[in-house]
């Protein structure tokens, strides 16, 4: 049976945000990281501020908004604080101080402050540490946060009506029309 988690990761694949791709279109669309332009309610400032840059760099924007834009750090904070259990909490914020501590060690400063190529490689060591875990059964929060950010594009106005090809399904209501103008009910196999 088909979860929510492998319908997304699907989607995913199906529109080129998979794992092996955000890297490159990652350092073709980096930037400095810019003030926060929305106050968080669930993470500490800093906490925000390194969300909004990863989440920037998983979804750079290109010639559709990336998730900066889309609002996806908002997403996520308001998934910390209204729906996520106790323990995705501490999956995420736990993955948020272990990005910043790895960043610190190997180049003396927080994530934020890395040059773009720097944040790619650092991301990219969790993605792999991310997929070996995933193929041992085991839990990271690499994946769990890209999981993250991947609804919270695709959910948002912008990743469903820009990024994807949006098509009102089943399309416009039209009540109380004759049976004989509708034929045949479909049927699938």
């Amino acid at each position: 049976m088909l979860n929510r988690r492998d319908a997304l990761r699907g989607l995913a694949l199906a529109v080129g945000v998979a794992s092996t791709g955000w890297a490159q279109r990652a350092l073709a669309a980096a930037a400095p990281a810019p003030a926060l332009t929305w106050t968080p309610k669930a993470l500490a400032v800093d906490q925000a501020r390194l969300l909004d840059v990863v989440a920037e760099l998983i979804i750079p924007a290109t010639d559709t908004p990336g998730a900066r834009a889309a609002g996806v750090p908002q997403f996520i904070d308001r998934a910390v604080g209204d729906y996520y259990t106790k323990d995705q909490v501490d999956q995420l914020l736990g993955g948020l101080a272990r990005i910043d501590a790895d960043a610190r060690a190997a180049h003396g400063d927080v994530f934020i402050a890395m040059a773009p190529e720097q944040q790619v490689a650092l991301l990219t060591t969790y993605d792999q540490e991310g997929g070996a875990a995933r193929g041992q059964g085991q839990s990271h929060f690499f994946p769990a946060l890209e999981d993250m950010v991947t609804v919270g594009y695709f959910t948002s106005e912008a990743g469903a009506t820009e990024a994807l090809k949006y098509d009102p399904v089943p399309g416009a209501y039209h009540g109380c029309v004759p049976m004989a103008e509708i034929g045949k009910a479909w049927a699938t196999r």
